[in-house]
């Protein structure tokens, strides 16, 4: 989608459609937030959402904004000294949506961002989405509507939007809905696979292992710290280049910027304790390679990739059985798979499932949010007012 530029408050000051305890304002550059301070946020963040942290937010926006105007529209707590960071959600204009020229606002993403809800403290996101809905009524401009993608449904931030959205009275739509591989259960791994896998499949893969093995040195290396993370991020970007993501123009290294954005992520999450990496070798040379972001009580699998000439050992799905160890954690209840729908790997051993909707949300005057409706309509077949659980 194009975007266009944004024009916004760019003070820490309480916009002046704020409540009265509530600061809210649009910045434009990430440079103007504390790093400490969004760090805090995310930590304490009622819901987590790794993409939006500092670490992978701003080199996000430095490689792959490509000069749009991308701006964090941001909440304080205007009655605290401190006036503490509370909200914080990365907007931009947009003039197509999905192929049509239909001017929006919308929450900035791209293709590897893979969750679209706010940083908020608890307690604070009904306080956000209402300051974030008020200044888009009054800054709307060309804009028909307030687009917010990938919201996980049954998470705080959602159902806090439908309070809001019930309260206002304001015409709102799912226009999307994708349903992901994720892992959620109290389960041991074993007892997990036990119950996912067919007997049959557990023996295919122990057989594969045991093949591969023969092979060489196999070993499977987990790692969180920094160590070596410079030569594990050039293998990595090596080893999916080198397999039909490459082919294909979509691997990461098929573009400098996300290139780039891997190896500013990666470095950032494990500054802060948020990157697990993941390893099977082949004396000494990789063969299935994994990144997980820890946002506890949650995991994002971020990025996977294999060695395509041992394809007939399934080394991917070997990593993820090693991978399953994350049911042992304390600090994890879930995990999310970042993966398409349908995805013919993981779906195999993962069962749950993440549903992630897109809302549409009516902004401005009646005669805007008049029109809004009747796009709503053509699009789902229906307008809301709030939303569907």
């Amino acid at each position: 989608m194009a975007t266009m530029p944004l024009q916004a408050t760019e003070t820490g000051e309480a916009d002046r459609g704020a409540q009265a305890d509530h600061a809210f304002a649009m910045l434009r550059g990430s440079d103007r937030i504390d790093v400490r301070d969004w760090h805090r946020l995310a930590e304490a963040s009622c819901e987590p959402n790794s993409f939006f942290e500092h670490w992978y937010l701003r080199p996000s926006i430095g490689q792959c904004a490509h000069g749009s105007a991308v701006h964090l529209a941001i909440g304080r707590e205007a009655r605290n000294d401190a006036r503490r960071l509370n909200g914080l959600l990365p907007i931009c204009r947009r003039s197509i949506y999905y192929g049509y020229p239909v001017p929006h606002l919308a929450t900035w993403m791209h293709p590897n961002i893979f969750c679209g809800s706010p940083l908020t403290l608890a307690g604070q996101t009904q306080r956000f989405w209402r300051a974030l809905l008020d200044w888009a009524d009054r800054n709307a401009q060309a804009a028909l509507f307030l687009h917010l993608p990938q919201l996980p449904s049954d998470g705080p931030s959602y159902a806090a939007l439908q309070r809001v959205l019930r309260e206002e009275g304001r015409v709102a739509g799912i226009v999307r809905v994708e349903e992901r591989a994720m892992l959620r259960s109290g389960h041991s791994p074993g007892d997990y696979v036990a119950a996912a896998m067919s007997g049959k499949k557990r023996k295919e893969l122990r057989r594969q292992r045991k093949r591969l093995s023969e092979l060489g040195n196999l070993r499977f290396i987990r790692q969180s710290d920094s160590g070596a993370l410079g030569g594990w991020i050039t293998q990595f970007l090596q080893l999916e280049q080198a397999g039909w993501k490459g082919a294909a123009g979509s691997a990461l290294m098929s573009s400098s910027d996300t290139a780039d954005l891997f190896r500013h992520a990666l470095s950032g999450a494990a500054e802060y304790g948020r990157l697990e990496r993941l390893s099977l070798e082949l004396d000494g040379r990789p063969v299935a390679m994994l990144a997980n972001f820890i946002a506890a009580p949650g995991v994002f699998s971020y990025k996977t990739a294999f060695d395509e000439e041992f394809a007939r050992f399934s080394p991917g799905m070997l990593l993820q059985m090693e991978n399953m160890d994350l049911l042992k954690r304390q600090d994890m209840q879930w995990a999310d798979s970042c993966a398409a729908a349908n995805h013919p790997m993981i779906e195999r051993i993962w069962r749950e499932k993440r549903r992630m909707v897109d809302v549409n949300v009516g902004i401005g005057g009646k005669l805007r949010r008049s029109l809004f409706r009747g796009m709503l309509r053509m699009e789902s077949g229906c307008a809301i007012t709030g939303l569907e659980p």
